[in-house]
């Protein structure tokens, strides 16, 4: 038994060595310096080392009690759903204390912070918009970037030829997208899957080369200007650029640029709370519950006289929505938008935040967007290997939590009798009675 285990130990040790060499080989064993490389296989050899010790560590690590009871605890926790029991106390301190913390941060971050905690905001409503679609739906979206750059553009084209304004883009914006995701969603109503995902990838793909090669209307990679935010007349500029009154004019202080900053976090921060109350309601109405039904079996919903087109198309229209309003934000926040901004990459980060964050867990979407946003600032000194620990956390995430970071929680409907005088009474059911 000893020799068998040994020999198991040394076939994972040399695989792990091999397809590690394999990999790390050609991304960073192999240095290009103008038409020539110069070779660095040692340190893919040390990188391959490591990775192979640490296989290793855990295949022994799995062979002890400790480790197999851990392995076992991790399995049942990265499964399932969580049914509530009714019983549960309401977060509604911890959360009044989490919106006092939100509204605060600006008093006590620098410039630099705040620019990345609107930048994390950014990406919490492009998880959650993306969310309703994959994870409540079930419908794989990889072109959910196009209604970012819809609201984005919206704002910068619409102020170049139409005078709009960030509060007439904000409240256009949204119906916009919804619209642009109604065209989108009506030509894959009988899509599912693999080809789903690649229409949605060609919807993408579509409108980035649009913006880029439609010179005269969008200006093509030069990209839009983007004018800064007002607030009744009061702009955030040192001098009036819009035919307002400067803020600190108006109120008779000393100028500063982070007043900007402080106007886009605020609104940021309020439509973010509103769109995560919103998802919230949705998800217990019926119609969140026929996404959710639609996510699990198409067929036995059509077959109960569920409206299929009705359910994709509220699904894709509310998460293009959320996208476009993320895209007014990102405009008025950078001043500049250019198709760079908004290729297949951005898809892909936004999808591995709803997975990684949990399907259809609005707390796990939060966390992994606040995560995939600041980590990359974190590792900003390791920028040559950020994508490989990127992936590397992905991989982890998914042998360990394969449901995401956060477990799906879902209320339990108790059955009902009808009491002695005739009015229907719940009964005291078992979550086992709830599923």
């Amino acid at each position: 038994m000893e020799q068998n285990r040994i020999l198991t130990l040394v076939k994972q040790a040399l695989l792990t060595f091999t397809v590690s060499l394999v990999l790390f080989g050609p991304i960073s064993g192999l240095v290009l310096e103008g038409f020539s490389f110069r070779n660095e296989l040692a340190r893919a050899v040390l990188l391959a080392a490591i990775v192979t010790a640490g296989r290793i560590a855990l295949s022994l690590a799995g062979m002890t009690p400790f480790g197999q009871k851990l392995a076992g605890k991790a399995a049942r926790n990265g499964s399932g759903v969580t049914i509530m029991t009714g019983k549960e106390k309401s977060p509604v301190l911890i959360l009044a204390l989490i919106f006092l913390a939100g509204l605060a941060l600006p008093f006590f971050a620098d410039k630099y912070f705040l620019g990345i905690a609107i930048l994390a905001l950014i990406y919490c409503l492009l998880g959650l918009g993306l969310n309703i679609v994959v994870g409540l739906a079930g419908l794989l979206d990889l072109g959910f970037v196009a209604f970012y750059a819809v609201g984005a553009y919206l704002l910068a084209l619409g102020a170049q030829y139409l005078g709009l304004g960030f509060w007439s883009a904000l409240v256009i914006a949204p119906f916009l997208a919804g619209f642009c995701g109604m065209v989108l969603a009506f030509p894959v109503l009988k899509m599912h899957g693999d080809y789903l995902a690649i229409v949605t990838l060609g919807f993408g793909e579509i409108i980035r080369l649009v913006l880029n090669n439609w010179l005269d209307f969008t200006g093509g990679p030069n990209g839009a200007a983007v004018p800064p935010p007002t607030l009744l007349g009061l702009e955030f500029t040192r001098t009036a650029k819009q035919g307002g009154v400067p803020l600190h004019d108006y109120l008779g202080i000393a100028y500063s640029a982070d007043y900007k900053f402080w106007f886009i976090y605020f609104v940021l921060f309020l439509v973010v709370c509103l769109v995560i109350y919103a998802v919230e309601r949705l998800r217990v109405m019926p119609l969140g519950r026929m996404w959710e039904a639609l996510r699990e079996d198409e067929i036995a919903c059509r077959s109960l006289g569920v409206n299929h087109v009705f359910t994709k198309l509220t699904a894709f229209m509310l998460g293009a929505s959320t996208g476009g309003l993320a895209g007014v934000f990102f405009a008025v926040h950078q001043g500049f938008v250019n198709p760079t901004s908004f290729t297949f990459f951005e898809s892909a980060l936004i999808l591995a935040i709803v997975v990684l964050g949990g399907l259809g867990s609005t707390v796990g979407v939060i966390a992994a967007a606040l995560v995939l946003t600041i980590l990359p600032e974190l590792l900003r000194d390791f920028a040559e290997y950020r994508v490989l620990i990127f992936g590397i956390l992905m991989v982890v995430m998914m042998i360990w939590k394969p449901r995401g970071l956060v477990r799906i929680q879902r209320p339990a409907f108790f059955p009902s009798t009808v009491s002695s005088g005739g009015d229907a009474a719940p009964l005291a059911a078992s979550p086992e009675a709830a599923r």
